[in-house]
């Protein structure tokens, strides 16, 4: 599996290729699953472009991108969207449209209360175990631990040069990840790295505009649909679907 992240916390300041609107993350998505993206992950934005658990702009976002993709969609619950974990829950409680999936950072307050709404509501919980976080320790002894759809192991080590260290003690810190799927990848200098160590240790991984604005050759990316065929290679499919 290769998740596209569309476009994270950027926005219109990081470049025009940043899709904010519901439009224009419509059209990014259809751009990365016809080049092999096969699982969709997004920020749905507010009108000032600010990341939002609004459950209208949910449901605008979410419906525009499935008039045109079949794929999973997933949205992050994180909390700067919403910093107080009771007003996030019922955000969450509120949604009227519901994605397939949502990220929950397991290592911010309220963590435990938003992945048991979403779990509630049928919507599937990435839990998001960060590097340099207590997020191992804290999912470790989570009843809900064994009912997430997936772990995200989030190498959040900037530096190329000690990135796979950092994604291996990861990896080492969750263990067996309480027998759930593993889907890794990095950010800014460390997103090529520890999508090469994914492919590798064939794990699931992610890449996109939200992950990094750069090619492995430092060439400014002009597309998620762009970042997703260069990772395709990068993570080896080729190889591995011969």
């Amino acid at each position: 599996m290769v998740q596209v992240c569309l476009n994270g916390g950027r926005g219109v300041a990081d470049g025009w290729m940043v899709p904010v609107s519901p439009g224009a993350l419509a059209d990014a998505a259809v751009e990365a699953v016809a080049v092999g993206a096969t699982d969709v992950h997004l920020h749905p934005k507010s009108p000032c472009g600010h990341d939002t658990l609004s459950p209208r702009v949910l449901a605008v976002t979410l419906d525009a991108i499935r008039a045109r993709v079949s794929v999973p969609v997933g949205v992050t619950t994180g909390a700067w969207a919403e910093p107080e974990p009771a007003a996030r829950v019922e955000r969450v409680r509120g949604w009227t449209v519901l994605p397939d999936h949502a990220s929950v950072n397991w290592h911010e307050p309220g963590a435990e209360e938003v992945a048991a709404a979403l779990l509630d509501r049928g919507v599937g919980v990435e839990a998001g175990i960060w590097s340099g976080t207590e997020g191992a320790a804290r999912f470790a002894v989570s009843p809900l631990r064994a009912k997430v759809l997936r772990v995200l192991a989030e190498v959040t080590d900037p530096d190329a040069d000690t990135a796979e260290a950092t994604a291996r003690a990861l990896l080492s810190d969750l263990g067996e990840a309480h027998g759930r799927p593993v889907l890794l990848h990095g950010e800014d200098g460390s997103a090529w790295p520890v999508l090469r160590l994914a492919g590798r240790l064939g794990l699931a991984t992610r890449i996109g505009l939200e992950d990094t604005l750069l090619l492995p050759d430092g060439e400014r990316a002009l597309s998620n649909a762009q970042l997703v065929a260069e990772g395709l290679v990068q993570y080896g499919w080729a190889q591995r679907s011969s």
